[in-house]
């Protein structure tokens, strides 16, 4: 079973990954109109809508891959105090009231969305040359179906973490700064209360002979 959640989230990581590289070329598309603009004075006529799909892509198709690394905002300073069934139970109960639904009507919509787009091959109304833009409107019923899997992955997270009173491995990337400064706080002050206890002992050994 953890195989299976691990290769889920390797999936989604390798795919959010893939498109993470679309704020580089997004990066360079600025640029290179910025200077087009200002220097060569004949501004790109696709700059803003190759901008607009890139940011979408890069947003929508790292949805999963955030999920996967438990990465998506939540009230943390509730959160992190309860212990992992409390969680865990939370969890479920918000995956199946709010995450499940909101994503069905994100696959259904955007399938239909796409699809219109895709029959009248529609292009994009910002620029007088503007792209086609079914492809891009392809990514909202994928990013649906992804987004279900890997909460389907957390669902079953959840029920493990309820049986067992753990959290089960799951992969980690980077860490956000405030979870490194609350894990080395927390070390110090078990390292401290370990050396307190240790000189306590050694003054009761030391009273009792």
């Amino acid at each position: 079973m953890q195989s299976i959640l691990l290769g889920v989230d390797r999936l989604n990581g390798l795919i959010g990954k893939i498109f993470a590289w679309c704020i580089v070329i997004l990066m360079a598309a600025i640029c290179y109109e910025v200077f087009c603009r200002y220097v060569l004075r004949d501004p790109t006529t696709w700059a803003y809508d190759v901008s607009l799909m890139l940011y979408g892509a890069l947003f929508m198709m790292a949805g999963a891959y955030t999920l996967s690394r438990n990465g998506h905002v939540r009230a943390d300073f509730l959160y992190r105090k309860w212990q992992p069934r409390t969680q865990a139970k939370t969890d479920l109960v918000l995956y199946f009231l709010f995450y499940f639904p909101g994503i069905l009507a994100l696959i259904y919509s955007g399938w239909g969305y796409f699809h219109l787009s895709y029959m009248l091959n529609e292009h994009s109304s910002f620029s007088p040359d503007g792209p086609v833009i079914w492809p891009f409107k392809a990514l909202i019923p994928i990013v649906g179906v992804m987004m279900l899997l890997q909460g389907m992955v957390e669902v079953v997270r959840c029920w493990i973490c309820i049986r067992d009173g753990d959290w089960p491995q799951r992969l980690h990337d980077v860490e956000e700064l405030e979870k490194v400064i609350l894990d080395e706080a927390a070390a110090k002050a078990a390292e401290e209360e370990a050396r307190l206890n240790a000189i306590e002992r050694e003054s009761t050994t030391r009273g009792s002979l």
